[in-house]
């Protein structure tokens, strides 16, 4: 009957229709543009059809449909709003016409229905699902909602409070959870699903089952009541809404507003609100990061493919990073040798590992046999006798480059020549340290953020010596711990530090002018970060930042110097180390409660005070600007020295490593949403405080050409 690229059609017995989805050239079937092209073309042919008694609706893929085509999105939302409001009701008029044809449709769901492909599944007027699979609407984590009717049709399924704890999470959720609460019909084994979902087509055709009536709980607007209105204004409370991200509360606006409508009128209530977060800044961020997630993981996976795998790896040190290196290895299938020279480093180490195995047992992710493979997967040593086999070992000892080079040459010589050394250092240069082996190509570094098994990022750091072979051995042993790598070239910070410090400099400015710098975390956590400066300073611990300072300013002393006094110096002089001895910026303890507190410290305030000569008066944009515009431009000099290749790479290595605001996508993304023309502009108005806020040659010239970065 129909036979296209992504969508066939052909006759079975009895009269019934098979639609299977079978996106040619992809290993997934996505609701693209030819996808849903051919698929308005099938809904005419079964429209024009005679003698058709039912319709399957399948999936020749290992999943049913992954949701539509997020690599279209960009060039669909930068379209006018009637016109994407026209793109998105061409869809909905597709689906609205299979879910009218005049005979029963059932959808088999296997593995995966997500997104447009839940909402195509929906439109159907049963659902069999396979007991391993998952459906959801996950649209929220993109900073939309979903466009083709899943507000409309979920939420009368199985009623609007459901409806929103499914949309607000963005959560996939299990075949139980799906038919208990109605929004799916039947659940079979996953090996008989197309048969099971077959037998029951036949069943409702054969024994005239009013498919209609199914079909209407779709259709029909809920009824509004008083406990109905209670229990979504309660939802509000229950989830909260960060204005930063406007998708859950329109979401929940939404729903509410078209509870009661007509189905027609609430599918176009629904299309006025994708429509409005397909033009918001946040969408187009999480859109992008989505874009630049998928990015890393085809680097990647293109390094993976050149690299000979890692069977046996080994850390040196056994303190918070090293232990966190040896949990996060053994706990994802790489056995490890974890060697310190110290028999307590290597007790805490093994305790480390076994109390985050533990808090695994708790919340129910693994059992004491899970745990006790992992636990024999980490082998403490002392000595260097069980080398002999390992594929690579990461140096994560304390961060002083004699120390560093004088392990690295002498856990060389214990190695198979092949071996890889990798470097866990934060600051120190690659190209420095490389000088202590003997075999630099097959040395890099290998920088994980703490604590390490939470930090999804891993920056691996080419020497000028390294070879491609140990950058893939390397990438592929992150991507097996779990971890998302990204290749940079060496240089002092190399892309995360590099780029955080001229933030932190920024802050100490602040602080000299008078601001009080628990304002400024305040003002910076609204703008979006997780913490403010100065908190952020308390949890790395002044010590490390002051050393990374040092490192900074020598590396690059024209901009990265300081005016005046830096505080976090004079802190480390009173011995106000943060978190790590309960005083910094703030005051860290336990109350008579036994809770715990954090309050600015007084001592801190008079150190400051004793080293302003003038209080500027400066206003919450200002704080922002001054914060920012460092960070931003160091990140346009990563990109310009040819530090990472491209602009995605910069900004996906503050989001996983700074937990740089998702819904301003990263610093490259936050210069074009400001736009050039008024970064510019910011840049200008605050040249007076120093190198800092200098725009480069290059951005001049993407000025002059208006070249955005993406």
């Amino acid at each position: 009957m129909y036979n296209g690229q992504a969508v066939s059609l052909k006759v079975l017995d009895d009269d019934i229709v098979e639609l299977v989805f079978d996106l040619q050239g992809s290993s997934v079937n996505k609701l693209n543009s030819q996808t849903l092209n051919e698929l308005a073309e099938v809904v005419e042919v079964l429209e024009g059809a005679d003698n058709v008694n039912g319709l399957l609706i399948s999936s020749a893929k290992p999943a049913f449909i992954v949701g539509a085509d997020i690599t279209e999105f960009q060039t669909s939302f930068s379209l006018p709003a009637q016109e994407l409001n026209a793109w998105v009701r061409k869809t909905h008029d597709t689906f609205n016409k299979l879910e009218n044809l005049p005979y029963p449709t059932i959808a088999a769901i296997n593995s995966m229905a997500l997104g447009g492909g839940f909402e195509l599944a929906l439109a159907a007027d049963y659902r069999v699902m396979a007991a391993d699979a998952r459906v959801g609407l996950p649209e929220v984590n993109l900073g939309l909602c979903p466009g083709w009717g899943g507000t409309v049709r979920l939420s009368r399924l199985i009623g609007a409070e459901a409806a929103l704890q499914w949309l607000l999470t963005g959560k996939p959720q299990n075949a139980e959870t799906a038919k208990k609460l109605g929004a799916i019909d039947y659940v079979v084994d996953s090996l008989s699903l197309r048969d099971d979902a077959l037998a029951q087509l036949k069943n409702m055709i054969n024994t005239e089952v009013n498919y209609v009536e199914n079909r209407e709980r779709k259709l029909h607007p809920m009824l509004d009541s008083p406990a109905v209105t209670e229990e979504l204004k309660a939802l509000k409370d229950k989830f909260f809404i960060d204005q930063n991200y406007p998708a859950a509360g329109l979401i929940l606006d939404l729903v509410r507003q078209h509870s009661t409508l007509p189905f027609n009128d609430a599918l176009s209530i629904e299309t006025d609100g994708f429509v409005t977060l397909a033009h918001s800044d946040a969408a187009k961020s999480l859109v992008g990061l989505f874009m630049n997630d998928q990015l890393l993981k085809k680097k990647s996976k293109s390094w993976c493919k050149q690299a000979v795998p890692v069977a046996q790896s080994a850390v040196l040190g056994a303190g918070i990073m090293g232990g966190g290196v040896a949990y996060q290895s053994a706990s994802t299938g790489t056995p490890i040798l974890m060697k310190d020279i110290r028999e307590d480093a290597l007790d805490l180490g093994i305790k480390t590992a076994s109390k985050l195995l533990n808090r695994k047992i708790e919340k129910g992710r693994m059992d004491e046999a899970g745990k006790a493979r992992v636990m024999a997967a980490i082998t403490p040593t002392l000595e260097y006798s069980d080398f002999g086999k390992v594929d690579l070992v990461v140096e994560a000892v304390v961060e002083n480059p004699a120390i560093k080079a004088a392990v690295l040459a002498e856990v060389e010589a214990s190695v198979p020549v092949d071996a890889v050394l990798a470097s866990n250092t934060s600051t120190i240069s690659i190209d420095t340290l490389a000088e202590s082996v003997n075999r630099p190509e097959q040395f890099c570094g290998m920088h994980f953020f703490n604590p390490v098994h939470l930090m999804p990022l891993v920056e691996i750091i080419r020497g000028s010596k390294t070879s491609e072979q140990t950058i893939a051995r390397t990438v592929a042993y992150a991507t097996a711990m779990g971890k998302s790598p990204i290749v940079v070239n060496d240089c002092p910070g190399f892309l995360v530090n590099r780029i955080l410090f001229p933030y932190f400099n920024a802050f100490n400015r602040l602080l000299i002018d008078g601001v009080d710098f628990k304002r400024i975390d305040k003002v910076m956590e609204q703008f979006g970060w997780p913490m403010g400066p100065a908190y952020l300073a308390d949890v790395v611990g002044i010590d490390t930042l002051v050393h990374a300072d040092h490192v900074m300013q020598a590396g690059f002393p024209e901009r990265m110097g300081h005016d005046a006094d830096v505080i976090a110096e004079v802190l480390l002089a009173a011995d106000c180390l943060g978190q790590k001895n309960g005083k910094g910026f703030y005051e860290y303890g336990i109350d008579e409660s036994g809770r715990r507190y954090k309050e600015a410290s007084g001592q801190t305030r008079e150190f400051i005070a004793d080293r302003v000569s003038e209080t500027l008066d400066v206003s919450d944009q200002d704080i922002i600007d001054r914060m920012m515009i460092p960070m931003c431009l160091e990140a346009v000099r990563c990109l310009e020295d040819g530090i990472v290749d491209s602009a995605a790479e910069v900004d996906m290595g503050l989001i996983l490593g700074l937990g740089f605001p998702r819904f301003r996508g990263g610093a490259l993304r936050y210069i074009d949403t400001l736009g050039l023309d008024e970064f510019a502009a910011k840049v200008k108005a605050n040249k007076s405080h120093g190198a800092l806020y200098q725009l480069t040659e290059g951005f001049e010239g993407r000025l002059t050409e208006n070249d955005l970065f993406y």
